[in-house]
């Protein structure tokens, strides 16, 4: 019988009728102890749990920039499982580990070590079968072990190879096409399946190159991603899983295909929603501004790392483990740790690539360790007087053409209560933070980034709005509001039409300032960002001509009318008419 947690902040501690099963460690990860003893059949049980989410130095993160929610807050089961059964003990992970050892469209090679253990009191005669299944439930492969005799209260592990012939590969959101593998344990004295366990297994193949940037089955894909949180207006960090998959429709709609999950692990069903969805994903461990010079807190980030790269080892959306974002110092004990952590990860995963978020130096220290290396450049935000990342880019390319750089974190904060015509870059630690600068910024952005094919990938900062206990900016205090969703999930802001028109042929027209209904000046610029052939404006009924554009925005100078202004775009795609209106009432 295990008890497993799903997630905790950040220290648990555990009893079951008295008796202490065990202490967690660290807030993202699931974790499960044995309570067979403790536990007592048909008869109330008393499960005590205390959490305590205060920082400790020896547990990651120490510090970060976002808000730590604290308790029980994903769900917690209790499993029972046969005596000869698939290893729950392997850091919160499933027991069996799915190796693409190589993936062509002529054959698929996998690798499935399956990790189970013997509880009886006796020796157990075993096998091991492997049935590699298509989405609709057919065998494409399958393999069984020879019988092995194994010791009473003893672990065994079985390795197998399986080929799956011309599969039909995971294709990111082209195609998210998903095969099974189902590992059986069988007890071979009877016959009898003692346990079974089934796993998703995507078919897929990526490289990243300095100069193409990332490729997903021999073909280049542009990685055009997103960093988000896990935490909700009034939920905090106890999000439903219907929630988890409205943030994914939200990213569908916008045509994100890539996500970090910044800056810790999420939720298996976060997971299963990327695997399905066909996004390509960065996921990392809390490692975050600090270290602690100890080894406590060594031991507890190899543990994070551990428990990361088991509980998602068979998500085939899952291409980049993260070891850490922004480490306030490049000193010995930092690159030391930096340094321990990428070859875990190269012990652990040989199949995927490690990856770090940095602020700093391009080239140093702290961005030396992992094999491919993300930026957070926060360009016309946080001092940074250059317009946006291209320049910046193309010199440390041009330095260092064998780095493989990705852009890990841009944007601009936005009120959807507040604006300007033509701002200026704001305070960013003040209350004005206009939604128009944002699409300012994202556009500029975005036009440099797209144009530069050596980077493997951009990840917008943020998704949605997310708490900050620690900031006051803005027009909320407590709130990072860098997202293109608002925190409630209810306002799409004007940046997020300005990436839709760009990443998906979804039919787009979209009025910016539309939420800007008072004016005090008649005289304006009407932007419009859309997808379609051609778009014209009228307002007050008067025509003032249509726009063709390549980048998407279309604007017109406009003289508003004391009063009530309609404002109406109209275009056509593919034959068809795609309308947007407004009302902006200008102060007499």
């Amino acid at each position: 019988m295990w008890l497993q947690f799903d997630g905790v902040n950040s220290v648990a501690e555990v009893w079951l009728n008295g008796t202490r099963l065990g202490e967690h460690r660290g807030g993202y990860a699931a974790f499960r102890f044995d309570a067979t003893a403790a536990l007592r059949i048909g008869q109330d049980n008393i499960l005590a749990v205390r959490v305590n989410n205060a920082a400790n130095p020896d547990i990651a993160p120490i510090s970060a920039d976002y808000t730590f929610f604290g308790g029980i807050y994903r769900s917690v089961r209790l499993t029972a499982v046969d005596p000869l059964a698939i290893r729950l003990g392997d850091y919160g992970g499933p027991g069996v580990y799915l190796r693409q050892r190589s993936v062509t469209a002529a054959s698929a090679t996998v690798e499935v070590t399956s990790k189970a253990w013997n509880n009886h009191p006796a020796a157990r005669q075993v096998r091991v079968r492997t049935v590699v299944t298509d989405a609709a439930g057919g065998i494409v492969a399958e393999t069984t072990s020879a019988t092995r005799s194994v010791a009473a209260a003893s672990e065994f592990a079985t390795v197998q190879s399986l080929t799956v012939r011309n599969p039909r590969r995971w294709q990111g959101r082209t195609d998210p096409y998903l095969h099974q593998a189902h590992v059986e344990i069988i007890d071979a004295a009877t016959g009898r399946v003692t346990d079974v366990l089934t796993q998703p297994l995507g078919l897929r193949a990526a490289t990243v190159d300095p100069n193409t940037g990332f490729s997903l089955n021999g073909q280049r894909l542009q990685l055009r991603g997103v960093n988000a949180h896990q935490d909700r207006l009034d939920h905090g960090w106890a999000v439903s899983p219907a929630q988890q998959t409205q943030d994914f429709d939200l990213m569908d709609e916008m045509g994100v295909n890539a996500y970090r999950t910044a800056h810790y692990q999420q939720s298996q069903h976060v997971m299963d929603l990327a695997d399905r969805r066909g996004y390509v994903v960065w996921t990392e461990i809390p490692l975050v501004n600090q270290v602690t010079d100890s080894a406590g807190f060594r031991a507890n980030l190899q543990q994070q790392l551990y428990e990361l790269i088991r509980q998602n080892f068979n998500h085939p959306s899952v291409f980049f483990w993260g070891i850490g974002n922004e480490q306030a110092s490049d000193n010995a004990v930092t690159n030391g740790i930096l340094d321990t952590l990428a070859a875990q990860v190269d012990a652990e995963d040989s199949g995927r690539l490690s990856t770090y978020a940095t602020h700093k130096g391009d080239t140093d220290g702290l961005a030396g360790h992992t094999q491919v290396i993300g930026y957070n450049k926060y360009y016309g935000w946080y001092g940074l007087s250059d317009t946006g990342p291209g320049k910046w880019a193309d010199q440390l390319h041009a330095k260092d053409p064998g780095r493989r750089i990705s852009i890990s974190e841009y944007g601009a904060g936005a009120s959807v209560h507040q604006h300007e015509e033509n701002p200026k870059p704001p305070v960013t630690t003040g209350k004005w933070h206009p939604e128009e600068y944002q699409n300012l910024l994202h556009e500029n952005h975005w036009k440099q980034l797209d144009a530069r094919r050596y980077l493997w990938g951009s990840f917008v900062w943020n998704m949605f709005d997310f708490a900050v206990d620690s900031r006051s900016e803005g027009d909320t205090d407590g709130r990072n509001d860098k997202g293109l969703v608002t925190y409630d999930r209810q306002i799409r802001k004007d940046a997020f039409y300005y990436y839709k028109a760009n990443w998906t042929e979804t039919p787009t027209v979209y009025l910016a300032s539309r939420r800007w209904t008072q004016r005090t000046a008649a005289a304006t610029t009407v932007k419009v960002y859309a997808n379609l052939d051609s778009v014209t404006l009228t307002v007050n009924g008067v025509s003032h001509g249509a726009r063709t554009s390549a980048d998407r925005i279309h604007t017109w100078p406009v003289t508003l009318r004391p009063g009530a202004n309609t404002v109406t775009v109209t275009g056509l795609k593919n034959g068809h008419t795609h309308t947007d209106t407004v009302t902006w009432n200008l102060a007499g």
